[in-house]
């Protein structure tokens, strides 16, 4: 068994990965699991994550805290960026770079150059996963998924099969959905979902139905500092932690669940529930704040460079010089986001209802449709300028 060759498998407990191991070890490699614990598992799960793998008989694992590394690393430039892909997914897979990051360590500490995944051959993670390892150095990637997928077309069910032919049990819900969890929220599909029905009643994560919303308003106070969270109610808190309480403040209200289908980084369409309740209100936090301190011109250019930036992280791009480049210019436009915004919710969605700011652009005479500090003739004087080219067209070509 000595020369069994080592590898590192970055470890979630659920059904791919799970299969990898015992495929990995009739293969002759010795096993060595990591779970990066990015936020978005309960004490509970961590212990079935643990006790999972040594129930795989793996030669080690490992559980890194990833909590402030995908704070520093992506909350924080995302909710500066402040755009969704394609206007709406929150980018809620951004934690495989953070677990590559803490595989590669594991494999460093091993003296290996081995890594593998369980990513599949028709996803984006794939792509993610595989563009970060080699961003960071020379490895070999083993992908057992997508080296089954060569044969077999019922990936799942073929796994589920291997997996009880060996003894190893597969959970309930693992059998119907592909359910990922971490500190930004929870995706989940497979099943209804892949065919663009109705999601069932188990394709729910952490956001409460309707019938359990609570009657009373919820409302919170969120404080910042160069665009960045820093405080909640008052109390401040490091970033992760901070994401982490929103997460379960908002899911009882059933905030921040949506249903999207997107172009994914390979061509395909992708469908999914996704349920991302902290950070769809640290967005509109963030967002009630910046529109009120920024330029018009800011305000307008942002949004180009925030497109750009999600569509990086989102198809692999993470350590492409632009993403910095990118940020260099989000860190500079967040100078002045400093203050406070009160969010609300009654259930289903939230609202920025207040916001305090010593750097909120107002102008002293004068209020929007209300009063001003000019007289008519400056207003009808303005108009005629900024309207010139359109009204000069209309006036030759009537």
């Amino acid at each position: 068994m000595t020369d069994k060759k080592d590898i590192v498998l970055a470890f979630s407990g659920g059904l791919d990965t799970s299969f990898c191991v015992p495929y990995l070890q009739e293969r002759g490699y010795a096993v060595h699991t990591v779970f990066a614990d990015t936020g978005g598992v309960d004490a509970e799960e961590r212990a079935f994550i643990e006790q999972r793998a040594a129930e795989l008989g793996v030669a080690s694992h490992v559980t890194v805290d990833g909590g402030p590394a995908i704070w520093a690393g992506f909350v924080k430039p995302f909710v500066w960026a402040g755009e969704g892909y394609q206007g709406q997914y929150p980018l809620l897979v951004s934690d495989r770079y953070l677990i590559v990051e803490a595989a590669i360590a594991r494999c460093r500490e091993l003296g290996t150059k081995l890594i593998a995944h369980g990513c599949t051959g028709m996803g984006n993670d794939q792509v993610r996963f595989d563009l970060a390892v080699k961003a960071l150095g020379d490895y070999t990637i083993v992908a057992p998924i997508r080296e089954i997928q060569k044969e077999h077309t019922q990936t799942r069910a073929y796994e589920q099969q291997y997996l009880e032919e060996r003894g190893f049990g597969v959970r309930a819900k693992q059998k119907a959905y592909t359910i990922n969890e971490n500190l930004l929220g929870l995706t989940m599909s497979g099943g209804e979902i892949d065919r663009w029905q109705a999601p069932g009643e188990g394709a729910r994560g952490w956001c409460a139905p309707r019938a359990e919303w609570p009657t009373q308003a919820l409302q919170v106070k969120i404080g910042f500092e160069n665009g960045e969270a820093v405080s909640l109610d008052g109390e401040r808190l490091p970033g992760h932690l901070m994401l982490a309480r929103l997460n379960q403040l908002f899911a009882r209200y059933g905030v921040g669940r949506g249903m999207y289908t997107g172009d994914t980084t390979i061509g395909l369409k992708g469908r999914i529930i996704f349920e991302a309740p902290g950070l769809v209100s640290l967005l509109a936090a963030h967002r009630a704040l910046e529109e009120t301190v920024l330029t018009k011109a800011q305000n307008r250019f942002k949004p180009a460079v925030a497109k750009q930036w999600v569509e990086l992280v989102y198809e692999g791009f993470y350590h492409d010089p632009l993403k910095s480049d990118l940020e260099a210019f989000l860190a500079s436009s967040q100078r002045k986001v400093n203050g406070e915004v009160t969010l609300e919710s009654q259930g289903g969605s939230v609202q920025a209802v207040a916001v305090s700011s010593p750097h909120i652009l107002n102008a002293k005479g004068a209020t929007y449709a209300q009063s001003a500090d000019w007289g008519v003739a400056e207003a009808e004087g303005f108009i005629r300028l900024y309207g010139m080219s359109s009204t000069l067209w209309a006036e030759v070509n009537r």
